[in-house]
């Protein structure tokens, strides 16, 4: 065997198909393909090819060279056909949960009149600087970096703006100085201009619905579905968000909301069901004080976590 063929049958199962070996005498020369890896992730691989190749006899210098093919960025957007169904906190705790699967991911706050995303990443009052007439993201400390309306306005101040404006506002958010792979767009309520400019325009690659258990929410979440079935967005699934409510002093579960309307309504529907996140005062605390749930060890993140394991999966059987 030679030692380029000995260097990449031990790489095979590591690299799962990134990595491109060349020798030159005792070198070894791996160019590896971290498209869709966060930085973090590119970095443990690189390492770990590198020490790897470098433990194969006959091998006496490893370079490892990094390369990444951002043919077009992936959107996945958040929708729901109401608000006030915690669509803004299940977006957040999912870019992040996709990130901690090793996603490249930033996140957009398409909710133009009523931006949630600074408080949620804990990025309030920090504005975002200009590169290139574009906008660059803000860093936050759970590596999901973000671009708010929010973060342009003072707290305090309404946004009194026409269509044209809001779906202006949302292609400057979309075309900013993006350095991921993976876009979560927290959409805002219902059907209307910045809804339609989204898929239009930038064509999310699939979109996750949350609703409640209750049927008034169901109704419009109903409305969601159909607007991006029109368009040929899919549907990666439909989330039930405050489902179920754990008494914290005698344990009891209630459901002040109903109990599985939104799994009923994926199966009338036909799209898959993603899951259930929990009514609990946790989850409200730590968004309110911009510590997102899935960021933490508590059991309060688990949920999310579940609900990432699935979109990441829909991702991976579309690449």
């Amino acid at each position: 065997m030679t030692l380029q063929a000995a260097i990449e049958a031990l790489l095979a199962p590591l690299a799962a198909g990134r990595a491109t070996v060349r020798t030159d005498g005792p070198r070894a020369n791996v160019i590896l393909d971290v498209s869709g890896l966060s930085t973090s992730a590119r970095d443990a691989l690189a390492a770990e090819v590198e020490a790897a190749t470098a433990s194969v006899p006959g091998v006496d210098a490893v370079r490892i060279a990094q390369t990444s093919q951002r043919t077009r960025r992936r959107l996945i957007a958040v929708a729901s056909g109401k608000g006030g169904v915690g669509k803004s906190t299940i977006s957040t705790n999912l870019a992040i949960a996709l990130a901690a699967r090793g996603r490249s991911v930033g996140m957009i706050d398409a909710d133009i009149y009523g931006p949630s995303q600074p408080t949620l990443l804990g990025v309030v009052g920090t504005k975002p600087q200009a590169r290139d007439n574009k906008l660059v993201p803000v860093p936050t400390a759970y590596g999901v970096p973000v671009l708010s309306v929010g973060q342009l306005v003072a707290p305090e101040k309404a946004l009194a703006w026409r269509g044209p404006m809001a779906t202006n506002a949302l292609t400057q958010l979309v075309d900013g100085a993006w350095e991921t792979d993976l876009l979560v767009v927290d959409m805002p309520p219902g059907t209307g201009d910045v809804q339609l400019t989204m898929i239009q325009k930038h064509k999310p690659e699939g979109v996750v619905i949350v609703s409640t258990p209750q049927d008034l929410a169901l109704i419009d979440a109903r409305r969601a579905i159909d607007l991006f079935g029109q368009t040929g967005v899919p549907v990666i699934g439909i989330v039930e968000n405050m489902a179920g409510y754990a008494c914290p002093h005698c344990g009891e579960v209630s459901d002040p909301f109903g109990s599985g309307g939104a799994e009923a309504a994926a199966a009338a529907l036909g799209v898959p069901f993603l899951g259930r996140i929990p009514l609990a005062i946790a989850i409200r605390s730590a968004s309110d004080a911009g510590e997102p749930p899935a960021a933490g060890n508590g059991p309060e993140g688990a949920a999310f976590h579940e609900l990432a394991a699935r979109v990441d999966a829909w991702l991976d059987r579309k690449d």
